[in-house]
């Protein structure tokens, strides 16, 4: 038995695509645009670039976790492939990790954020096809204990959002994909005693802060919009104490290159370093920003859930002549 992944018919469009996944797989993510466009890759990353083709139109971006250990990502993609084939589609490019780009083709190229969609860096597909004026790009990975799919669905003619039919549900409706946002609980993670004290008390005491609730945006360095209780509380401490000076510090775990992992942090940290002058008034030169890619684990990096520790921003305080 199979969950079915339907992509509604509409008039002038007589196709509809419909994808099969395990009854193990469980929507995790997704997000749309009515109107966008789209590089679709076509080509393995290569000379500070991946070939792409441009396609306009609305555009559905789902993510998919599949609760089946030990499947290999062939045998996730493959099913899949077929499918597409079945339905018209004429593959474009399909690679493997390290034919793909390892890294560099991952990171410049559109993916829903962790935990929702998890790409392991040294175990990864890609596969993209086109029918007509629409197209669809599938990546698939996994962890330890589970796979992962992602499917973007651009063009063709507009129509209504995907579904998620589950026939072995009771039953059998289908239901639209939601996702809701993140829910930070900002006591739990950064506790206040008495007003916005704790990271500075952390920081006044020596060492560093990790920021862990910080989520940035698909393979970027971008910062997702949302309130951050971290930020807010050491904005707070940095606005009470004018004199004192920190440094964001970028992390990220052993995948990859070191070169490109440490340009990678510094970005990050400089996204969060521009949202605390942007969204919280901190002046400029009381923060600065740096990255130092995987240089700092603190987790091992040999299994998933160190590699995610590791990937970080965290606060340190660089002043050493003022004493608040």
């Amino acid at each position: 038995m199979a969950l079915a992944v339907w992509l509604g018919t509409t008039v002038g469009h007589a196709q509809a695509l419909s994808l099969r996944l395990p009854e193990t797989a469980t929507h995790a993510a997704d997000r749309s645009e009515t109107l966008t466009s789209y590089a679709l890759p076509t080509g393995p990353y290569s000379d500070g670039h991946i070939p792409s083709l441009r396609v306009e139109g609305a555009m559905t971006q789902t993510a998919w976790r599949i609760d089946t250990p030990g499947l290999s990502t062939l045998e996730i993609l493959a099913p899949l492939r077929s499918q597409l084939l079945d339905e018209g589609f004429a593959t474009l490019f399909e690679c493997g990790t390290f034919d793909c780009g390892g890294f560099d083709f991952r990171y410049n190229t559109s993916i829903l954020p962790e935990p929702e969609m998890h790409v392991d860096l040294g175990d990864f597909r890609f596969l993209s096809a086109q029918r007509g004026d629409e197209a669809v790009s599938l990546v698939v990975s996994r962890s330890s204990s589970a796979g992962f799919v992602q499917m973007i669905h651009i063009g063709g003619t507009a129509g209504t959002p995907p579904v998620l039919t589950a026939s072995t549900k009771a039953g059998g409706a289908a239901q639209p994909l939601a996702v809701s946002p993140p829910i930070v609980d900002a006591a739990e993670k950064f506790p206040s005693e008495g007003g916005p004290t704790q990271i500075g008390t952390r920081l006044l005491a020596g060492g560093s802060v990790a920021l862990d609730d910080l989520i940035f945006a698909s393979g970027t360095s971008s910062l997702s919009e949302g309130a951050y209780a971290s930020l807010a509380e050491l904005a707070a401490w940095l606005l009470e104490n004018p004199d004192l000076r920190v440094a964001l510090v970028g992390h990220t775990d052993a995948s990859g290159g070191l070169e490109g992992n440490i340009a990678l942090s510094r970005k990050r940290a400089q996204s969060v370093r521009q949202r605390l002058i942007t969204n919280h008034a901190i002046p400029a030169a009381q923060i600065e920003a740096e990255g130092v890619g995987y240089l700092s684990p603190r987790a091992s990096n040999l299994t998933d859930d160190g590699r995610q520790k590791n990937r970080r921003v965290e606060v340190i305080m660089t002043s050493t002549l003022v004493s608040p």
